[in-house]
């Protein structure tokens, strides 16, 4: 019961943080995400086990240089010009794996490099989200949109499969997570999906409103199970300790990690074409 309390609670203000950081300011955005993409990043090398301090502080300044690089070019503060900094910055964590004593330094990069997209890359996806690329004004419902989404669908696939789960999903990477909590936070996210078009009709159709809670419901999944296969590769239960109940910021942002890219390409294809 005090692990519940205390999972309702952190939930309730990370949800709060999160809401007001979108929709106050595009710079409230940035600052909260710029921040969390550096704490991923620094949670993705504790899974990995990396020790030394100065490499880590290199790898996680580099990754919040691309969130807001990508974040300055999507609502046309600068041109791409601000992304050479970050392809030198590859080449020079490349470059660096020659003179690190390991084992295996072709695996150290390559992990470095996958850090960099997974904690970085993915997630700055939602800089293309936020900011309309025709006329570069901030727009952040959609955004929103996705969070709200996987914040549903954790709720109540979490009840669904603590009371009902007994088929599992994905046993050889999550073994708690079942098929009866997958349904349940599926059609908890599709009832809100026509919700939301109901009472917001001039932000998004019922048609988009739900692809994009199927969409996000599907690929935020996946990227549960992805963060997961991680985690238990490394033979832990969490990627961190800040989020009380909730584990890290890794744990927290691994369903918005593959879901928000997917359904950028949905609002390309079909709401901004």
């Amino acid at each position: 019961m005090k692990n519940l309390i205390t999972r309702a609670l952190t939930g309730i203000i990370y949800v709060a943080v999160i809401v007001a950081a979108i929709f106050f300011h595009p710079f409230t955005f940035l600052a909260l995400f710029t921040a969390t993409v550096g704490l991923t990043t620094r949670e993705f090398y504790k899974l990995e086990k990396e020790s030394k301090v100065g490499y880590r502080l290199f790898t996680v300044t580099g990754s919040m240089y691309l969130f807001i690089a990508s974040f300055l070019y999507a609502g046309s503060y600068t041109s791409a010009f601000i992304f050479y900094p970050y392809v030198c910055f590859l080449i020079v964590l490349m470059i660096l794996s020659l003179y690190r004593i390991a084992p295996n330094p072709v695996e150290n990069c390559m992990r470095s490099i996958f850090a960099q997209f997974y904690c970085a890359g993915l997630l700055s996806i939602l800089n293309f989200i936020i900011f309309d690329p025709t006329t570069k004004q901030y727009v952040p419902s959609f955004a929103l949109l996705i969070f709200i989404f996987v914040w549903i669908n954790d709720t109540f696939a979490y009840l669904t499969g603590i009371t009902m789960g007994k088929h599992p999903l994905f046993q050889r990477v999550s073994p708690k997570k079942s098929w009866e909590g997958f349904v349940g936070g599926f059609i908890a996210v599709v009832v809100s999906s026509f919700a939301i078009a109901t009472y917001f009709p001039e932000i998004i159709s019922w048609r988009h409103s739900l692809a994009m809670g199927v969409i996000t419901v599907i690929f935020g999944t996946y990227g549960d199970l992805v963060e997961s296969l991680l985690k238990r590769s490394r033979g832990v239960k969490d990627s961190g300790t800040l989020l009380p109940g909730h584990g890290g910021f890794l744990d927290r942002f691994d369903s918005v990690m593959l879901a928000a890219p997917a359904v950028f390409i949905y609002i390309q294809l079909f709401i901004r074409n």
